[in-house]
C-alpha cells in the first residue's frame, strides 16, 4: 500500500464488508482513516437496512448520523400522512431501533415539525432517549420565526446543534434573515444545508436557482455567515454540497480553507452502490481530499468538526 493511499484513507470493500485493521498477505493492513457522515436517512428510495449499510461500508463512512426525515413528517390538510410508508421507515422510532441494532454504526437526531408544544414535547423526548442534535428541520416556516426560535430554546437547553433545510420558496424561507437568529442564540450551533445554503456562497446568486454553475463571486451570504457567526456550520451533503466543490474548485480551495472548523461531510445520498459516479456521497468525499490544503484540513472536514460537535 503506497503512502499516498494510506494518508487518504484506502478502504477495501469486498463481498459488502469493510476491512479495518485486517491483514493483508501475512501483514497487518494499516488501518482505515474515520469518516463521519452527518446526513443519512433511512429508507431512502426504498433502500433496505442491509443496502444502506453496505452502502456506508462502501463510502467508507465509520459512522453515520440519522436524521428522521422531514418529509415523514409532513401531512395533508386533513392531518393523514403525505407518504404513510416514509413515516413508518423513516421516523424517530426507526432511528431508535436502527442505532439500538447497530450502536458501533449509527447516532441519531430528532426531528418533528416545531409548530406546538406537542410536536416540540416529540422533539425533547427523542434528544432524552439518546439523540446528538435536531433536525433534519425541513419545513415550510420561516427561518427567523417564533418556531424556529423555540426549536433553538429547545437545542440551547440540550446543548445539541439544529441542522437546517435552506430551500427557496420551498423550506426555512428568508436565509437572508437567518442571521437574527444566530445573534439571538450565540449558543446553538446551526448547520446549514441544500440548494439555498450552497448557492449563496456567491455574492451575485441567483435566489431561484437551484444549482447554479460556473465562477463564483466571492462574498455570498452564506460565506459571511459562517465568517461572522462562530455557532454557524456547513454539511457539504446531497447535490448542491457537491456542486458548491466542482463549479469553481478554485473558490473551493480557499472556502475550505477559511472555514475549516466549521464544515462537515455528509452524503445525504440515495443509491445503492456507495462509490462511483452514481453516488454524491463518495464523489464529495473524493472532492475534499482533491480540494483541502492538507491532510488536517481534510481530517477536519472528514472527521473531526463533526467529532467535536456531536461529541462522538
Amino acid at each position: 500500500m503506497s503512502l499516498e493511499m494510506h494518508r487518504r484513507g484506502f478502504v477495501g470493500v469486498a463481498a459488502g464488508a469493510l476491512f479495518v485493521g485486517s491483514r493483508v498477505n501475512g501483514a497487518e493492513a494499516a488501518p482505515v482513516e474515520p469518516i463521519i457522515d452527518i446526513h443519512q436517512h433511512q429508507g431512502y428510495k426504498g433502500r433496505t437496512t442491509t443496502q444502506f449499510r453496505a452502502h456506508q461500508r462502501a463510502m467508507g463512512v465509520t459512522t453515520t448520523v440519522i436524521l428522521p426525515s422531514a418529509r415523514a413528517f409532513d401531512r395533508n390538510g386533513d392531518g393523514s400522512w403525505k407518504d404513510p410508508e416514509r413515516n413508518r421507515v423513516a421516523n424517530n422510532e426507526a432511528a431508535v431501533r436502527l442505532v439500538r441494532e447497530h450502536s458501533d454504526e449509527f447516532v441519531r437526531f430528532a426531528n418533528e415539525l416545531p409548530t406546538t408544544k406537542a410536536r416540540l414535547a416529540t422533539i425533547e423526548k427523542y434528544l432524552r432517549s439518546g439523540g446528538r442534535g435536531i433536525g433534519e428541520s425541513k419545513f415550510q416556516i420561516d427561518c427567523d420565526s417564533k418556531h424556529i426560535e423555540a426549536l433553538a430554546e429547545l437545542a440551547q437547553s440540550f446543548g445539541v446543534p439544529v441542522l437546517m433545510h435552506f430551500q427557496h420558496k420551498a423550506w426555512n424561507l428568508g436565509i437572508e434573515r437567518f442571521h437574527k437568529i444566530l445573534k439571538k442564540y450565540p449558543k446553538v450551533t446551526f448547520i446549514g444545508h441544500a440548494q439555498t445554503w450552497w448557492g449563496n456562497i456567491d455574492k451575485n446568486h441567483d435566489q431561484k436557482v437551484m444549482y447554479p454553475k460556473g465562477r463564483v463571486t466571492p462574498g455570498g451570504l452564506t460565506d459571511r455567515l459562517l465568517s461572522e457567526y462562530p455557532n454557524m456550520f456547513g454539511d457539504l451533503s446531497a447535490g448542491s454540497g457537491n456542486n458548491s466543490l466542482i463549479r469553481d474548485e478554485e473558490h473551493a480551495r480557499g472556502f475550505l480553507e477559511r472555514h475549516q472548523d466549521r464544515i462537515m461531510f455528509g452524503s445525504d445520498c440515495n443509491d445503492l452502490i456507495g462509490r462511483g459516479k452514481g453516488c454524491t456521497g463518495a464523489r464529495t468525499i473524493a472532492a475534499v481530499r482533491r480540494l483541502a490544503a492538507s491532510e488536517e484540513i481534510e481530517r477536519k472536514i472528514l472527521f473531526g468538526n463533526a467529532k467535536r460537535l456531536l461529541r462522538l
